[in-house]
This record gives C-alpha cells, structure tokens and sequence, in this order.
C-alpha cells in the first residue's frame, strides 16, 4: 500500500467517504450525482480508496432492537484486560486470542491503564461466561478482567468526522 499524505485527497474524496460512510449501498451513479462527477470517474476515485486502505470494509449493522425479536436481549459487555506479562510476543498472543474469538466484535489495545479494552456481544450470561473462561483463565496470561455490562446504548456510530 502506498503512503497516503494529506494531499492525496481533495474536497470530493472527502465527500465520497462521507457519503458512503453514511450509506455504502448507494449506487456508483448516486454517489457520482451527489458529488457531481461522472460516473467513470467516481468508480475510479473509489477503487482508489479501496486500494489504498481507506475504505476497509463494507457491512450492514444490525438493529439491536430487532436482532432482539429473534435471538433474545443479548449481552453486551466491556471488558478492561490486564496482562500478567506485557513483553510484545505476550500482547501480541493475547490480541491474537481475542481477534480470533467471534464473540469480540473490538479489540483495543490501551494505555495507560489496562492492556487492553474488549467489546464483547454474547447470547446471555452463561455464553459470557464461556467468552470469560475461554479469553480470561490462566494460558491467555491475564492478571485481571473487569467486565462493565451494557444496560444501554445510547449512542453508536462507525463514522470519522471528515469535515
């Protein structure tokens, strides 16, 4: 991947990403019409952001209200992590551990404070429990797990402010 300095980007790119950060479903015409550039060249600038890692993934988030209806409440935890040992090859395992658990929907190495920060999306409290026994016992090197459970998400966004 090439270096991306400030200059790479213009007044377009920036509301390219602004557009698809609100929406990434809309069609390479919309997008072009909204930033008013044609079409051939709004394919171009995108692929461009794509390839140089700007744009990473594209998703649909789920509607916790709705997902409820299906699959009960859910748990949503937040988990400060604190290793034993802090030398690279034992974060490095630990992060490893963590990101490869489909129950952590984010990984977040910290400082000061704990190592690390997890947000963990469970069924209900004995699946966090089976999370906590597979993340937190002794081979994974932690010293301490403190687990703060969501009662309430009263705000979640994935978007940069580019403005």
């Amino acid at each position: 991947m090439d270096e991306i300095k400030n200059t790479d980007f213009d007044a377009i790119d920036l509301q390219l990403l602004t557009l698809l950060q609100t929406d990434a479903s809309r069609s390479n015409q919309a997008l072009a019409a909204a930033v008013g550039i044609s079409a051939p060249t709004c394919l171009r600038r995108v692929k461009r952001l794509w390839e140089r890692g700007v744009l990473e993934k594209q998703v649909a988030i789920l509607g916790p209200q709705a997902l409820s209806a299906v699959q009960g409440p859910g748990l949503q935890a937040l988990v400060e992590v604190t290793l034993e040992r802090q030398h690279a090859e034992a974060l490095d395992a630990f992060e490893h551990l963590a990101c490869a658990h489909p129950a952590v929907q984010q990984c977040w190495r910290v400082s000061p404070g704990p190592d690390f920060v997890l947000v963990l999306a469970c069924r209900d409290m004995p699946d966090y429990l089976r999370v906590s026994q597979a993340l937190f016992t002794q081979p994974a090197n932690v010293r301490n797990a403190k687990a703060f459970f969501a009662t309430k998400r009263a705000k979640f966004g994935t978007q940069w402010d580019l403005g």
